[in-house]
């Protein structure tokens, strides 16, 4: 094994993630204080329930903008806060947004009945048949009223991720429909030519960013690095790295900790995305993954041949020496959460200490590649086996491992169980929180 020298810029005082996050906020305000002006300057309706439905159909435009540019996969923004954050950011949102959708209907419905005879559902019946727009408007709360049911962790628990992902997909339906609905009826939309420019620059943005992060940038990455597996080597009974190269991979912004998601392109795989993490830090010639075989499709990665077509969406995630604030470090991993936290140690400078949790000695993946870079590195290396009682990585026996782990930081992957566990134990530690890195490798959703 090789090493490649990098250079590593040193820990940042001003956070990445907080800077990404309070971007964020800035946006989603400001936007929301532009729609709030042009809603006063097109005038108000006689009937106050009109005014609320209205004021709540534009808040519920904003956020459905808001919620398209926190799942369009940016690399400028996946970098600093991770998938994980966004996709979970992305699920709250979406809740805000299905309540202050069905506030618009209600507030309308009830409004517009208010000074007839009409009851709530004539009056809607009447809306629908009548106002241009309305019935699109209906079809998209219904589309979103289905994907939020779809959403709740009752139910997301009780699907398949393919059956959630096709059914989530009617989303980009429902803002079309949406979308449609606010250029036909929309008094604020067409209030003014600023307010009609803005509007149609919102959804040309939030659009545009999907296209671009879920559709051009992978498409064209691929094209560009034309990515096959090169070497596939069981690295035990359970555990296989799969090798890729291709082209000008020394121009793919991959780093250590980062993972992408893996479409392998054969007859009975090619729609399968699976998300692995690095195993070891890219050095522009090739990359490897390292997967634990527990179902089907992974079982499969065994026997790939050398030469498939490999169709590769990222790299994603913040799980990376970006976010490091100290100039020591502390790298906990649990089973096969070992491959981000192997490719980090490649490229941390430092003093770094590595805690690698298992079960037995047996099911240390790479142990002898982590032996090796430890050396390399000048790094202490840990291996911790035994049951899951008593805990090995309680706060005293982290603290009789690393010392000075509060003045660290320090990185975290493993079974969600495990790494729970590991981040209460850090906040009993008194370690700060912006010291603690943690992410969990996942599709979206």
């Amino acid at each position: 094994m090789t090493t490649v020298e990098r250079v590593q810029p040193p820990p940042t005082v001003v956070r990445p993630k907080a800077v990404a996050r309070t971007g964020l906020y800035a946006l989603l305000a400001t936007n929301a204080v532009v729609v709030t002006v042009f809603f006063v300057q097109a005038g108000f309706a006689s009937n106050a329930l009109i005014v609320v439905g209205r004021l709540a159909g534009l808040y519920g435009a904003l956020l459905m903008a808001f919620q398209l540019l926190l799942i369009a996969r940016l690399p400028w923004l996946d970098r600093r806060i991770g998938m994980d954050r966004l996709t979970s950011w992305h699920r709250w949102v979406g809740f805000g947004l299905l309540w202050t959708l069905l506030g618009h209907a209600v507030f309308i419905i009830f409004g517009y009945a208010q000074p007839s005879s009409a009851g709530p559902v004539d009056e809607l019946v009447e809306l629908a048949t009548t106002v241009e727009g309305v019935l699109r408007a209906i079809v998209a709360l219904t589309l979103i009223l289905v994907i939020g049911a779809v959403s709740a962790r009752f139910a997301r628990r009780r699907l398949a991720y393919e059956t959630w992902h096709f059914i989530h997909l009617y989303a980009y339906v429902a803002v079309v429909l949406a979308f449609t609905h606010q250029v036909a009826a929309g008094t604020t939309f067409t209030s003014s030519s600023a307010a009609t420019a803005y509007w149609w620059g919102l959804w040309g943005m939030a659009l545009g960013s999907v296209f671009l992060g879920r559709v051009v940038l992978p498409v064209w990455r691929n094209l560009r690095h034309q990515l096959r597996v090169s070497a596939v080597v069981p690295e035990s009974d359970h555990v296989v790295s799969v090798y890729i190269t291709g082209r000008d991979l020394d121009r793919l912004p991959a780093r250590a900790g980062q993972f992408f998601l893996w479409r392998f392109l054969t007859k009975d795989r090619w729609w399968q995305a699976n998300p692995f993490s690095l195993s070891a830090a890219p050095d522009g010639r090739g990359l490897r993954l390292t997967a634990k075989t527990a179902g089907d499709g992974t079982a499969a990665l065994r026997h790939l041949r050398v030469g498939t077509r490999v169709f590769a969406e990222g790299p994603y995630g913040a799980f990376t020496t970006l976010h490091r604030t100290r100039p020591d470090t502390l790298l906990i991993a649990g089973g096969v959460g070992i491959t981000p936290i192997r490719a980090l140690l490649e490229e941390l400078y430092g003093h770094v200490v590595l805690i690698y949790r298992v079960a037995t000695d047996r099911d240390a993946v790479l142990l002898e590649e982590l032996q090796e870079l430890a050396d390399v590195r000048g790094a202490e290396l840990h291996l911790v086996t035994g049951p899951a009682t008593p805990d090995k990585l309680a706060p005293r026996e982290i603290a009789r491992l690393v010392p000075d782990v509060a003045e660290r930081d320090v990185f975290v992957c493993g079974p969600p169980g495990m790494t729970g566990a590991v981040l209460r134990t850090l906040r009993d530690l008194g370690v700060p929180k912006q010291q603690i890195h943690a992410e969990r490798f996942s599709l979206a959703g």
